[in-house]
């Protein structure tokens, strides 16, 4: 009778076919965000599988959904599983405690889809996957639901809506394409959604973090992408090396397990063309993405790329893929493609991870407890993180002692891996010594003091760790450690706690290793950043306390904190002005909200602001309250430049540049009004009528005229709606260039940013690049990878602070490096008035990350301004309004937006 009540369950449930009128996956059709939302109401209405979950409001406005998908008794019980597993989370269980909770608790299993929007199959899968799992009804089917906790969660409904609603909008079937969208699918950063998860600046991060790292802590985390390996049909875990060295091993060794689970399945279900490790460049060395935070959160993140679109497509001939490897175990042949057998290959993987949880249930929940317990264990300690620059001078000092007699393996090691020379006992004793030097020990804690410069970009900085589930304290009256005093307001960030893996990486400086594809040949690229360590990046100031610390503290339950606050100075008579430093970041933000209330700001000679102190006094004591800034008393009005309010323009692209995105995001955030500018609008010409200050953020300004001018890479015209094809179109050297050069003669500001830099040279200025050797032909050329390689990476430079550019800067900066352009000043360039702002004074400048041959930047300069006329051009080599990420460096582009009334 059981059975029969439950098969009769199941055929009250509505089908994706009777819902779409087709399969899931199905040819030439893709369903949107609005229709997944209408069938996940009505399933969760019809099965008590089912739970759907409001988690936040999405960038556009939208309800983003979670559909929670476990047992029927499962859901009786529901907060006390969620509760379990929060509890081997924080790992502070004793250990009997745990093994209880892990035999009664389940796992939780985080399964999304959609994020990058124009990969269209992971929303259709998370379709697709939840179907089976409130509709079928064999046995494994039953095992898994009676033992996971299955979080389906839907990562861009924004994207969803944007994508599939253009590829459906084309009414001839085979001519549907999910390119050419006109917009970033996420409203401010598109790809980079995925780029967001440690920095928590955008709303559908926030939703998600805080299901992962407040309310539910999954074991697994599964994040869907596209798309695979040419000539395979899907990459799946393990990944290649490196992996991170903060995190605990059982995160590397948990990964390789659920893979193994999922290779193993695809080949018994006859699905070949899965590839892993060197099938790609996946690796689980950064931090920041959807699947990569989690590590840093002892938790198993896989990532998948699988290939398909609803549009048929073709698997290529690709002959390194036909030999089976461990790599690549079954390849698969060239062949036709349909986006159903993407879905099927979705749900294969899908099952395999959940049966794997199943399976192995205690142990998952257990192992989740023990990283927690580690980590708080390792916190409370003596600890040594070993890096690869540490190993390296401990190896310089064997290799001077032995005079160059082997003591180290090789990358191809003899047989058994056996080699002659190996230290005797002592000496090994004496060399981990070294490696383990009392002043290279991990903190106990980090103290965040609240008598720096700028405490409101800390306390933002101390949001990104509490919305990343960090535990962080703060100083309820004065305490002392380390040998230093600290105001009460400060924050202390403990490292004995679950998340410290997290804590290091925010506050630590990354070690990438030399990663070559082989000795002496060119350096393999990390997936994304090598360095990236947060604290740098937003130029907090804290301490590395090396012994335990106590005092007067209290634990931050919010999920993040406002502006601390303020202070403005009131002196017994009303001053004649109040006067703003731009140190704080947000004295910026002040400034345009007092200009667009109309009252006049001038800027002083040491870069300050200055306001009358009667026409201010009202809205400042909001602003200060608001934004935690410190407003001074003057009795004199100092002598300044009146500002006024800037025509701000952002150059941007159809389709949408990220850079852009991000920036437009900064300039809302800081309240600096702004227009999005498309480049036929300054071919036009006349741009001093429209705008002060133009913004070219990285990409936009081509370093060769594009084949195709001006509209290489576009789509036709005829492909897009009418009132969209004014922005079509790039920039380029024949007509854009002398726009911009006319409007600088004029009067007008530019911004340029990263390799739109590259406007200097063809305004023909005495700028060249740094970064060059003579060729084999005698003449210079830009430094070889073999010899000079700097991906993603932070380093510090000198900055002369005395420049309007750099008000508010200190001597020296940490600035986000990919790659970035370096600058030599030819001559006749101090004639000219070109002026190095930021440069390289050392041979050494990385501070986070993988620089090789980083001594060549030495004396290169990283910034550099030049006058064009009776405007200015300013050139910004580093990346510094990276992803929002340098709060440090963005005071150089808000100086560059504050403009003189005449």
């Amino acid at each position: 009778m059981l059975a029969a009540a439950r098969a009769d369950a199941q055929q009250r449930l509505t089908s994706p076919e009777q819902q779409f009128g087709h399969a899931i996956g199905a040819d030439y059709v893709l369903p949107n965000y609005q229709a997944l939302t209408a069938y996940w109401r009505k399933l969760d209405a019809e099965s008590d599988r089912m739970t759907m979950v409001d988690i936040g409001r999405t960038a556009e406005g939208r309800t983003q959904l979670m559909a929670i998908v476990t047992s029927p008794q499962n859901h009786r019980t529901l907060e006390r599983y969620r509760e379990i597993s929060r509890t081997l989370a924080m790992g502070r269980a004793d250990s009997a405690t745990a093994a209880r909770l892990a035999a009664e608790g389940k796992a939780v299993v985080w399964i999304d889809g959609g994020l990058h929007a124009t990969e269209v199959l992971g929303a259709q899968q998370l379709m697709e996957t939840l179907w089976h799992f409130v509709s079928r009804d064999d046995a494994e089917t039953r095992r898994i639901l009676d033992d996971v906790i299955i979080l389906f969660v839907h990562a861009n409904p924004d994207g969803m809506d944007l994508v599939s609603d253009w590829y459906m909008r084309n009414p001839t079937r085979e001519a549907r394409s999910t390119g050419n969208i006109p917009r970033l699918y996420q409203k401010y950063i598109g790809h980079d959604n995925n780029r967001d998860f440690y920095a928590s600046t955008q709303p559908e991060t926030e939703n998600m973090n805080r299901v992962m790292y407040r309310e539910w802590f999954p074991q697994i985390v599964y994040n869907h992408h596209q798309t695979g390996p040419t000539g395979t049909v899907m990459f799946a875990p393990p990944f290649r090396d490196p992996f991170n060295y903060v995190y605990d091993p059982l995160i590397a060794t948990g990964i390789d397990m659920v893979g193994s689970a999922m290779h193993n399945r695809f080949i018994s279900e006859r699905k070949p063309g899965v590839t892993t490790r060197r099938g790609a460049n996946y690796s689980t060395w950064w931090n920041g993405g959807l699947r990569t935070t989690t590590y840093f959160h002892n938790m198993i993140g896989l990532l998948t790329e699988t290939i398909g679109n609803p549009t048929p497509m073709d698997i290529p001939f690709v002959p390194s893929r036909q030999l089976p490897s461990t790599d690549l175990v079954s390849p698969i042949a060239p062949q036709r493609w349909h986006f159903r057998q993407s879905v099927d290959y979705s749900v294969t993987a899908n099952y395999a991870v959940l049966d794997y949880a199943s399976r192995y249930r205690p142990t998952l929940l257990m192992n989740f407890w023990r990283m927690g317990r580690n980590s708080i264990e390792r916190g409370s300690t003596d600890s040594w993180t070993t890096y690869p620059r540490r190993v390296d001078s401990v190896r310089a000092v064997i290799a001077s002692e032995r005079q160059g007699q082997r003591t180290d393996g090789t990358a191809v090691m003899s047989g058994g891996g056996i080699f002659q020379g190996a230290p005797n006992a002592q000496e090994s004793a004496r060399y981990l010594g070294l490696l383990r030097r009392p002043e290279w020990r991990d903190p106990r804690a980090y103290v965040i003091s609240a008598d720096q410069a700028d405490f409101p970009t800390a306390t933002k900085f101390v949001n990104a760790l509490l919305e990343t589930g960090v535990e962080v304290h703060r100083a309820t009256a004065q305490f002392s450690a380390g040998g230093r005093t600290y105001p009460a307001g400060s924050y202390v960030v403990q490292a004995a706690q679950p998340f410290r893996p997290h804590v290091l990486d925010m506050f630590e400086p990354q070690d990438h290793p030399n990663d070559f594809l082989y000795e002496g040949g060119p350096p393999i690229p990390p997936y994304d950043n090598a360095g990236w360590t947060l604290a740098y990046q937003m130029g907090v100031a804290f301490d590395r306390v090396l012994e335990t610390v106590s005092g007067p503290f209290e634990l931050i339950d919010a999920w993040n904190l406002p502006a601390p606050r303020g202070h403005v100075e009131a002196p017994r008579a009303m001053p004649a002005a109040y006067v703003l430093s731009p140190t704080q970041n947000d004295a910026f933000t002040a400034v345009n909200r007092l200009m667009g209330a109309g009252i006049p700001v001038r800027r002083t000679s040491t870069g300050s602001f200055s306001v009358p102190a009667r026409e201010s006094h009202a809205l400042l004591e909001r602003l200060a309250d608001s934004l935690g800034i410190r407003v001074d008393a003057s009795r004199r009005a100092p002598e300044g430049t009146l500002l006024k309010p800037a025509r701000i323009g952002l150059v941007d692209r159809y389709g949408g540049v990220m850079p852009s995105g991000w920036t437009r995001w900064i300039l809302e955030q800081f309240q600096f009004p702004h227009q999005v500018v498309f480049p036929p609008e300054l071919d036009a010409g006349n741009l001093n009528a429209r705008y002060d200050v133009l913004v070219f953020v990285d990409g936009i300004i081509p370093e060769r005229e594009p084949r195709g001018g001006s509209m290489a890479g576009m789509p036709s015209p005829d492909a897009v709606p009418a009132e969209l094809r004014g922005q079509l179109g790039g920039a380029t050297i024949e007509r854009t260039v002398p726009q911009l050069r006319a409007f600088m003669q004029n009067g007008g500001t530019v911004l340029t940013i990263g390799s739109s830099t590259v406007l200097a040279q063809h305004l023909g200025l005495p700028i060249t690049d740094y970064l060059t050797e003579a060729g084999p032909d005698g003449q210079p050329r830009h430094l070889p990878r073999e010899k000079y390689y700097i991906p993603g990476s932070i380093l510090r430079v000198k900055v002369d602070a005395s420049a309007p550019i750099a008000a508010g800067m200190r001597e020296e900066a940490d600035v986000m490096f990919d790659d970035s352009p370096v600058f030599r000043l030819g001559p006749g360039a101090e004639a000219a008035g070109i002026r190095r702002i930021a440069w390289f004074d050392t041979a050494t400048p990385l501070r986070s990350g993988w620089a090789w041959g980083q001594q060549h930047l030495q004396g290169g300069a990283a910034i550099v301004s030049a006058p064009v006329g009776r405007g200015m051009l300013y050139l910004f080599g580093p990346e510094i309004a990276f992803r929002a990420q340098p709060h440090g460096t963005f005071r150089f582009l808000f100086n560059g937006l504050m403009v003189p009334a005449q």
